[in-house]
């Protein structure tokens, strides 16, 4: 694997319809020369978008120290975790802190990382992954 093997683009989204409520994250990450490696939408259970967003972005830090990323740039539509994830912003939420916590420390273990927010429609295939897992878990 050469070393441009190891950087990605990664696009997360979490999702709960009612809040709390049903919950999906969702995750696609891509190769530089954007093939998908990973594309895949996480039911939850009962939990917030806040709650659905943070364990999206930990799942995508996870696959993405298995596939050995050396540099990743993040995308997400949630301001809130981007701000917080800054410093801009506190983590006041109990239920967010363990794993605002595991991110931080994941995320540290990737040589380049960054996380960027994007408008909703930029972010559109893990939306519709997320909104997917939630509608498949309730069908079954």
């Amino acid at each position: 694997m050469t070393a441009s093997d190891r950087r990605f683009s990664v696009h997360v989204d979490g999702a709960s319809s009612g809040n709390p409520g049903p919950a999906a994250a969702a995750v696609v990450i891509r190769t530089d020369d954007d093939t998908i490696v990973h594309e895949e939408g996480y039911y939850l259970g009962r939990a917030t978008n806040n709650i659905a967003e943070y364990y999206a972005l930990l799942i995508a830090l996870e696959e993405l120290l298995a596939l050995g990323a050396e540099a990743a740039v993040v995308y997400s539509d949630s301001e809130l975790m981007v701000r917080q994830l800054s410093g801009e912003y506190k983590v006041k939420a109990p239920g967010l802190k363990f794993v605002f916590a595991r991110v931080r420390r994941l995320s540290s273990l990737i040589g380049t990382f960054e996380l960027k927010h994007v408008p909703r429609e930029q972010n559109k295939d893990a939306d519709r992954l997320a909104r997917q897992a939630i509608k498949d878990a309730r069908m079954s």
